[in-house]
């Protein structure tokens, strides 16, 4: 049994500049989660044990994030009733529209949450992550109600010189 309740996967070492950003938000809200590298070309062992045994270990909530096919969030929800989310990690030939499709393109029966592509889709695969947990936890829920209220105030208003914006009529 592990403290942890997300678990955060990635393709290789080169996709935790992305995936960061994920594990950043879920501490930022005080959420337990691990990191492991678990390839689906690479590691199909690793990716196997990983995903069969993630619930037993206590584990909640899968991210995953991959380049190019991006295979491993697909293996991953294929091989757990747990809710796996998606990250496209942007990849250099084709900017992570072909990690994007490999994600979202899951026959039927077999779910995955697929997020934006690279730091966008991290933070907010950690943020749904947070909402899942939340729904069966009340401290969590006001904490990620606190966090987003947090970043709307931190939204500016528009400078005084900025045009004043007429309502539609």
């Amino acid at each position: 049994m592990t403290d942890a309740l997300v678990g955060i996967i990635m393709g290789s070492t080169s996709d935790w500049e992305t995936m960061r950003h994920a594990a950043e938000t879920l501490a930022a809200l005080d959420i337990p989660h691990e990191t492991r590298v678990v390839s689906a070309h690479r590691t199909p062992q690793r990716l196997y044990d990983y995903a069969t045994g993630a619930a037993d270990r206590g584990i909640r909530v899968v991210i995953a994030g991959a380049g190019g096919a991006a295979h491993l969030p697909g293996m991953a929800a294929a091989m757990t009733h747990l809710p796996v989310l998606g990250v496209p990690v942007e990849s250099h030939a084709l900017k992570g529209m072909d990690s994007l499709l490999s994600i979202v393109q899951m026959p039927g029966g077999i779910p995955v949450g697929t997020l934006a592509i690279g730091k966008a889709g991290a933070i907010n695969a950690g943020l749904l992550a947070a909402a899942i947990l939340a729904l069966g936890d009340p401290a969590l829920s006001q904490r990620l109600q606190a966090w987003r209220a947090a970043q709307t105030e931190g939204v500016s208003d528009a400078p005084s010189s900025a045009p004043a914006l007429s309502p539609t009529p």
